[in-house]
């Protein structure tokens, strides 16, 4: 039985640049992750769908980013 939300939210959370140039990589920030999802979760939104994604950034690195549907 599939649950019908009445309204969406789409939050993108991408890793930080800096770490990404300096660093080669730096991976997305969890602890930011998991405390915006919570702050989320305590106003009544629930996770639907999630995609980890990798874009280019700049000339020579890639960036990761996590685009979360939420719905209530």
């Amino acid at each position: 039985m599939a649950t019908a939300y009445k309204e969406y939210k789409v939050m993108h959370i991408a890793e930080g640049g800096c770490g990404t140039i300096f660093l080669g990589a730096s991976g997305l920030p969890l602890k930011k992750v998991e405390a915006e999802l919570n702050a989320q979760a305590a106003q009544g939104w629930q996770v639907v769908f999630q995609v980890i994604e990798q874009k280019r950034f700049w000339l020579f690195w890639s960036r990761e980013a996590m685009i979360v549907t939420l719905g209530r």
